[in-house]
């Protein structure tokens, strides 16, 4: 399998870059080859007489493609002026990606709706399954949230095609993933009925009988309420070290149409967040 990671070269990264259990977690999804990449701005003049911009770039990005070497994987370097997630996507789509890492650093009582234009934008467009890896303040420097990227899943469905798909992603991870929790909540404004409970419950188990084929100890829930409260109050309570989710939307109005619970559930969870877009339209 082949990732993307966009990188800003910044201490954050360079910590996410670092884990050595961060990425044994990426080799176990089955990520062989990296292609790393980095976005300058359109504005920044890189050739002028005196400026050293872009070899400082260059670099930078070479200690990282060395770490990334040093655990094994084959790696690429792109350093590319223009819009960030036009760029990053332009070359996921280009190299047939797997899979895109971006960074989002921390959660503080401004940043709980605001993860990053970037990220926000790679969410709202990426057409592949982009990985949102939290980076928090450590004592002394920056550090990954959770070093183990998929140990425990937290899988929030409503049943639709796009969370089917956002499902099928237990197949790579099951090299990684040794727990995970399969939730469904039903929203306040639908009468949540026995009939219905038990419905959700059936189709849970049986996605839960699909995993623990796998290897994976798997555990269901079945919630009442607003969705994203409860998606958070289920972090909160079984401490997954990602969550997963399919995000909706197709085409060039996708960045209206990406799911308000995806999108919220990305912007205050603590986790990591692996967020699955819809399948392609033929």
């Amino acid at each position: 399998m082949r990732a993307v990671i966009a990188t800003d070269l910044s201490d954050a990264m360079t910590a996410a870059i670092s884990s050595k259990t961060c990425l044994e977690c990426l080799g176990r999804y089955g990520v062989e080859k990296i292609d790393l990449v980095t976005v300058t701005s359109p504005n920044v003049t890189t050739g002028m007489p005196g400026s050293d911009v872009g070899e400082r770039t260059r670099r930078a990005l070479e200690r990282e493609r060395g770490k990334l070497e040093a655990e094994g994987f084959d790696v690429g370097t792109h350093v590319v002026r223009g819009t960030p997630h036009r760029r990053i996507n332009g070359l996921a789509e280009r190299v047939d990606a797997d899979l895109i890492v971006v960074g989002s650093r921390g959660r503080s009582p401004l940043e709980e709706r605001f993860v990053g234009s970037t990220t926000r934008d790679m969410a709202r467009t990426s057409v592949r399954p982009l990985l949102i890896q939290r980076i928090v303040a450590g004592d002394s420097d920056h550090e990954v949230a959770n070093e183990h990227l998929f140990e425990r899943v937290l899988y929030a469905t409503d049943f639709s095609e796009n969370a089917e798909r956002a499902f099928d992603q237990f197949r790579p991870l099951s090299g990684a993933t040794q727990e995970a929790t399969l939730l469904h909540v039903a929203p306040p404004d639908r009468r949540t009925e026995e009939e219905s409970v038990d419905d959700a419950t059936e189709r849970l188990d049986a996605l839960a009988d699909e995993l623990t084929g796998m290897g994976i100890e798997t555990r269901t829930m079945v919630r009442e309420g607003e969705v994203v409260g409860e998606i958070l109050a289920a972090e909160a309570e079984v401490d997954p070290t990602v969550i997963l989710l399919g995000s909706r939307g197709q085409g060039r109005i996708r960045r209206l149409l990406l799911g308000s619970t995806s999108e919220d559930v990305m912007a205050r969870a603590e986790s990591n967040v692996l967020l699955v877009p819809p399948g392609r339209l033929r």
